[in-house]
């Protein structure tokens, strides 16, 4: 039965993919994602249903427009299939419970932001308010108003050491050296984390940035690398681990 659960979960994963990719799309250039037909970018023809099957339809039409015959950009086929592996694993580490709509409301964020920064350089202020809202609201059923109370006050204080950091890599580096969006989702990581596993987020999402930037930076010699996508994949590694702060400790007594 557990198989046949993570099998609908990744199905479910691929078609909110899909339409994580589009709000990642649309909400920064301000089109509205509920409204409008899907079309392609090249010949802007409109899209049937048959055309927007996830990743079915793009490996059917072998990447191409069925009807300009341009390639398609395979982005959202890549969050699709992102997207149902993490919905899987989601069920896979939390089964029918509250924390599971924490971990499918991290995907979507990660998913959101991903394709947001990558595109645009943009995290849009709309999606920080809805899943703080979110997020709140399923800590609060979890852990009743005092503990998320200590939540909001630990996602403040995520919040006031970003901006920190913030501040000082601006100093360092002489100029802008973290995005506004950035700073404002670390209020979410902490609502969601422990203090010590909102820090330990942070060193993580730069260690996995860290190679791909030196990489870019050779390729392109000067280039903006998106650190949104980095902190949340370190949030969904640390959160779908169940890893601890007493797990850290005992490692760095080590």
């Amino acid at each position: 039965m557990k198989i046949l659960y993570l099998i609908i979960f990744f199905i479910f994963g691929l078609f909110f993919g899909s339409f994580f990719t589009v709000i990642g799309l649309r909400l920064p250039q301000k089109v509205s994602f509920v409204s409008g037909r899907s079309h392609c970018d090249k010949c802007a023809h409109e899209l049937s249903f048959i055309d927007m099957i996830p990743v079915f339809s793009y490996l059917f039409l072998r990447g191409r427009c069925r009807y300009c015959k341009e390639k398609i950009n395979p982005l959202s086929t890549y969050m699709e299939i992102f997207t149902g592996i993490l919905f899987a694993l989601a069920y896979y580490s939390f089964g029918f419970s509250l924390s599971l709509f924490i971990a499918l409301g991290i995907v979507a964020l990660l998913i959101i932001v991903t394709v947001s920064d990558m595109s645009y350089l943009v995290i849009p202020d709309e999606v920080l308010i809805f899943f703080t809202i979110y997020f709140i609201f399923f800590e609060f059923l979890d852990l009743g108003l005092k503990a998320t109370f200590l939540k909001i006050i630990s996602g403040v204080f995520l919040f006031l050491l970003m901006y920190l950091i913030m501040l000082v890599g601006n100093k360092v580096f002489k100029r802008e050296s973290m995005g506004g969006g950035d700073i404002k989702m670390m209020f979410i990581f902490g609502v969601i984390l422990h203090p010590l596993l909102g820090v330990i987020s942070i060193f993580l999402g730069s260690c996995l940035a860290l190679p791909v930037s030196l990489m870019i930076l050779v390729k392109h010699k000067e280039r903006i690398v998106p650190f949104g996508p980095f902190l949340l994949l370190a949030l969904t590694l640390l959160y779908f681990t169940k890893i601890t702060p007493q797990t850290i400790l005992d490692i760095l007594k080590f």
